[in-house]
């Protein structure tokens, strides 16, 4: 406990283990829902303006956000998460020593947490952009940007959350839950993809800070989920969330290394 609070990264590790971001909790909710209530409009007024100026670069940076929009799809996480969660689970139901089905059970949960803490996020987000109805930026033009037509399957009609962005965000508060020097790294590789969109022209700037938010509380909400079954990480006294130690794998792992030559 000494090595960690001398640590360096002592408070981004405190800023990942507290219950909510932001300061966020069961009392002051809905003053954070007000205030995020008060961006979204405020930046409405801003959707038009800001997404002609981004869709009008050149060439080139079209192509490069065109690279970086395609990581935020969820399957490059998503279906190797959820594969690996069935081949240990598989492999947990033929081992023979105890040691090895528990650490085979701490490999599904974690790579359980990973596959639910993006997916979640990313079907809640898909959810609700078909349940809203937004019009895309491509059809400002014919209805503005407050057209809307909820239950509608159509792409153009998909535009409030932002999918990529809210699986984007998740992966990243995953990624720092998991391991939180990477935070920052995979932070800045979510905000690259939350500009693609707009860049792109697929989305307007409230529909990715709408993203950002399911994103980040769905994989926070997550988290606390399987910390209340000590699954991957566990409560503190002191309210805050860490990770657990997999003893079992780390037992298995000193099983398999090479003994040192005589």
């Amino acid at each position: 406990m000494t090595a960690r609070l001398n640590s360096p990264d002592v408070w981004l590790v405190n800023l990942l283990s507290a219950s909510w971001p932001l300061g966020l909790d069961r009392r002051n909710w809905p003053l954070h829902l007000a205030g995020f209530v008060l961006v979204i409009v405020a930046l409405g007024f801003l959707d038009h303006s800001i997404s002609v100026w981004a869709h009008g670069q050149s060439p080139e940076v079209l192509q490069v956000f065109a690279w970086i929009t395609q990581w935020g799809e969820g399957g490059w996480t998503l279906y190797p998460s959820l594969g690996l969660v069935v081949v240990s689970a598989v492999l947990m139901r033929f081992a023979r020593q105890r040691y090895v089905r528990l650490a085979l059970l701490e490999q599904v949960q974690l790579f359980g947490f990973i596959f639910v803490g993006i997916g979640l996020p990313s079907l809640t987000s898909n959810i609700l952009k078909r349940l809203i109805g937004r019009s895309r930026p491509e059809l400002f033009d014919s209805v503005g940007t407050l057209g809307f037509h909820p239950l509608q399957n159509g792409f153009v009609y998909q535009s409030f959350p932002s999918g990529h962005t809210t699986t984007a965000f998740a992966t990243a508060a995953v990624v720092g839950f998991l391991a939180p020097r990477w935070y920052f790294p995979a932070l800045i590789y979510a905000l690259a993809v939350l500009a693609s969109r707009v860049v792109l022209g697929v989305h307007y700037p409230t529909d990715v800070t709408a993203g950002a938010a399911v994103g980040t509380i769905g994989a926070w909400l997550v988290r606390n989920y399987f910390a209340q079954r000590r699954w991957v990480f566990e409560y503190r006294p002191d309210g805050r969330v860490e990770r657990r130690r997999f003893a079992a794998t780390a037992r298995l792992l000193r099983r398999r290394q090479p003994r040192a030559a005589m």
